[in-house]
């Protein structure tokens, strides 16, 4: 699946330096000054899961292949971006193209980098962003609302009746000052808005970019930024962006261990970023293996297995028979295939089998 998760924020903040800790094919220019980043920069990242290599382990294949996220770094957006200030409408434009959104907060004070908003607050930099996304949402529903208006009151249509009312929901929410996905539109409500591609219906996970002796703990920056996520029902962790980059520099093993000991770090932040960003675009992980191969499937929380079986091949889903399925505890456990049939624990799916995060599979098609 080509998911995408762009990396915003206001100039300076750390944007660049956390996508060149991530990335683990490309690099983005990271400099003190506006608009650094003017094209955006992609970069592939692979997402950290331990049960991958417990299944190389015992299966021994030639190759190991996680799944991977592409990750956008964005240029820094500033006020009056809706409107086309510092190229806002080809930033902007950057963002409805992503599935998800990483919002870097900057929650530190250093006077080496260069900030035009005046003292630090991690808040009104948020609304900063927060409002050129509604403001650029609020002129895409309002341009719809005067396309369907006519159907609705004039020709009468039903359809365009109950559209109109939901872009009208929408449109007032705006107007409050608080972003779509905060809303709460059913399922049904959706395809009123799908073909706005809005900004601020995207899930958001806010990322407090922090000093050094802040790491672990957090500071008053941080505390702030939490509250207000957790207002907006979001997810927020807390980096040191720099630190993150200079472990991603590292491809020496044991220098990278060296390097996490001293900071006290158990694993690199970047893996709890990348699990939740994982997370936040309500993803699960499925995983085939076999000698040639042990890989990790990227599919979306409550796929069949038919959908599953088309992230390899289309042709899998178009000829789908049957799945064999295994847990990944009892695939663990029982070593191989042919003990974990003996346990009874080798399970013939068909069609309407929910996918379960861990599943290890074989599908059998016919086309």
């Amino acid at each position: 699946m080509a998911l995408k998760t762009g990396i915003v924020g206001l100039p300076n903040v750390g944007k660049s330096t956390l996508f060149n800790a991530v990335s683990t094919s490309a690099k983005a220019q990271a400099s003190n000054y506006r608009f650094c980043t003017i094209d955006p920069n992609t970069g592939l990242v692979d997402v950290p899961d331990n049960r991958l290599y417990q299944l190389a382990e015992i299966v021994k294949p030639n190759k190991v292949v996680p799944t991977q996220i592409e990750i956008v770094d964005i240029a820094g957006l500033v006020k009056g971006a809706s409107k086309g200030e510092g190229l806002g409408n080809k930033f902007l434009g950057n963002i409805r193209e992503v599935d998800a959104i990483i919002h870097v907060v900057r929650c530190f004070e250093d006077e080496n980098v260069l900030r035009e908003e005046g003292a630090i607050n991690p808040v009104s930099d948020k609304e900063i962003i927060d409002t050129e996304l509604q403001l650029k949402d609020l002129e895409s529903v309002e341009k719809k609302i005067q396309k369907i208006a006519k159907q609705a009151r004039v020709g009468g249509d039903p359809l365009a009746k109950i559209e109109l009312d939901i872009l009208e929901r929408v449109k007032s929410w705006l107007e409050q000052g608080k972003n779509v996905r905060q809303l709460g539109l059913v399922k049904e409500e959706l395809p009123a808005i799908a073909d706005l591609f809005l900004l601020t219906i995207k899930p958001t996970l806010y990322v407090a970019n922090v000093d050094e002796p802040s790491m672990h703990t957090g500071n008053k920056y941080s505390e702030m930024l939490q509250k207000v996520a957790d207002e907006e029902g979001a997810e927020m962790i807390i980096l040191n962006n720099s630190i993150e980059a200079q472990i991603a520099e590292l491809e020496d093993a044991d220098d990278k261990a060296m390097f996490m000991e001293e900071y006290k770090m158990t694993e690199p932040g970047l893996n709890r970023l990348l699990r939740s960003a994982y997370k936040l675009l309500n993803l699960a992980t499925y995983f085939t293996a076999g000698v040639q191969e042990v890989r990790a499937w990227t599919i979306e929380k409550g796929w069949k297995a038919p959908q599953a079986a088309s992230v390899i091949h289309t042709d899998f889903e178009k000829g789908f028979i049957k799945a064999e399925v295994i847990s990944f505890d009892d695939r663990i456990k029982y070593v191989t295939e042919a003990a974990c049939k003996e346990a009874g624990r080798l399970r013939i799916e068909g069609k309407e089998y929910i996918v379960n995060d861990g599943d290890v599979m074989h599908f059998r098609f016919n086309v």
